[in-house]
């Protein structure tokens, strides 16, 4: 279940990401709140998420080059740094009270920018810390700590927002870059497989493009991948919303909710850890078991009953996405490994552009019940064409 951690630049580079994380769940949350409570409507709040992600959507297939050019270790360090200090400048403008939508807009779209090229590096140079065999657990384990964040950073935030308000959050955030820029200096350069970068060439960003239509082990997590992250991994917007609209809950509540949510992912990325499996069928197996666990969120009558929801939903959630994850790192060649993953950022963050003002329009016309309810079908579509390309991939090859 832990074998990863047995490796000591793992474990450091674990640690160091649990700690910012954390602090990025915490301004996620209060970032959500405060845009809430500034302009008082979803469609603004699902803008201002699909803001964050556009850079991924835009730019994310070129960040992928970037991260199969450079050294991926100095990348890390000088991005994690800039989204450190973009937390300060959140935090100074909230505590000053001069925060207004349109500065939370900006700042998102900026860290968009950090996220699009850390992401990709961020993926594939795990792969350089454990190796090929280790691969799907240290993907797994770091879903795990991931969602460990979710499940500790909006519970403190919900309590730092009902005491202080939002400015705080984001300035704990600030600090909490300090840990994983700590931990990238410390790294033990000998531990950590060299891959030589590719040389500066035309035509970099087709050639993967290329590599991974020609693969179906590839292609098909990343479509899959796009669908569900269209309209099911909305939760920024659907679960404030639900929060407040439906329950008639205040921050704390929403803090619960998420972290219901956080607490699920790691009980079963744990499983998954010790026991789960990568490829297509294991896949379409995930993305349905997630469409049955939002839907039941959608129907929930109350809070605690969608509290318990929610719970499945960050078990089926660390799964499907685990293991769309370790498919493709374990499926792509080393040279490739950066755009394969930077796809799988725009198949999963990228989307959001896309799907958070969709999101949000459905909640402004119905409710958030029915923005969740849009999620499940995503789901249960992802599955079937999940499904059914694996299928005729296999009848092919026979």
């Amino acid at each position: 279940m832990f074998a990863s951690l047995r490796i000591p630049n793992y474990r450091l580079f674990f640690g160091g990401m649990a700690v910012s994380m954390t602090g990025s769940w915490m301004q996620a949350t209060a970032q959500a709140w405060l845009v809430l409570s500034l302009s008082g409507s979803a469609s603004v709040l699902g803008l201002v998420v699909a803001l964050q992600a556009l850079p991924v959507l835009l730019i994310g297939p070129y960040a992928g080059v970037i991260a199969d050019r450079v050294d991926r270790r100095r990348l890390l360090i000088v991005l994690q740094s800039m989204m450190g200090l973009l937390a300060a400048v959140l935090a100074v403008v909230t505590l000053t009270g001069v925060v207004q939508v349109w500065h939370v807009g900006v700042l998102a779209v900026m860290l968009g920018f950090g996220h699009a090229f850390e992401q990709p590096a961020r993926q594939a140079f795990i792969h350089q810390i454990v190796g090929k065999d280790l691969i799907r657990n240290a993907v797994t384990l770091n879903s795990v700590m991931v969602n460990a964040a979710r499940a500790v950073g909006p519970a403190v935030a919900g309590v730092v927002l009902g005491l202080v308000g939002s400015g705080l959050c984001f300035a704990i955030n600030a600090v909490s870059f300090v840990a994983v820029v700590a931990a990238l200096v410390a790294l033990n350069p000998a531990g950590i497989t060299t891959e030589t970068p590719i040389p500066r060439a035309r035509g970099q960003l087709r050639e993967g493009l290329r590599y991974v239509r020609a693969h179906p082990a590839l292609w098909i997590p990343l479509v899959t991948m796009a669908l569900v992250g269209t309209l099911t991994y909305n939760f920024p917007v659907t679960l404030p919303a639900a929060a407040d609209f439906v329950f008639d809950g205040g921050p704390q509540a929403l803090g619960f909710m998420t972290s219901a949510m956080g607490v699920g992912a790691v009980v079963g990325g744990l499983v998954v850890a010790a026991r789960g499996t990568t490829g297509l069928r294991p896949l379409t197996v995930a993305a349905f078991g997630f469409g049955v666990t939002v839907a039941a969120a959608a129907l929930a009558p109350n809070l605690a009953t969608v509290i318990g929801a929610l719970f499945l939903v960050g078990w089926l959630s660390v799964a499907f996405m685990s293991t769309g994850n370790a498919t493709l790192q374990l499926n792509s060649e080393p040279r490739m490994r950066g755009r394969v993953m930077a796809l799988w950022s725009v198949a999963f963050m990228g989307s959001t552009p896309i799907g958070g003002p969709i999101v949000g329009a459905i909640i402004e016309t119905f409710d958030a019940r029915v923005g969740l309810a849009v999620g499940s079908v995503a789901c249960f579509v992802a599955a079937l064409l999940a499904f059914v390309a694996s299928r005729r991939t296999r009848e092919r090859a026979a």
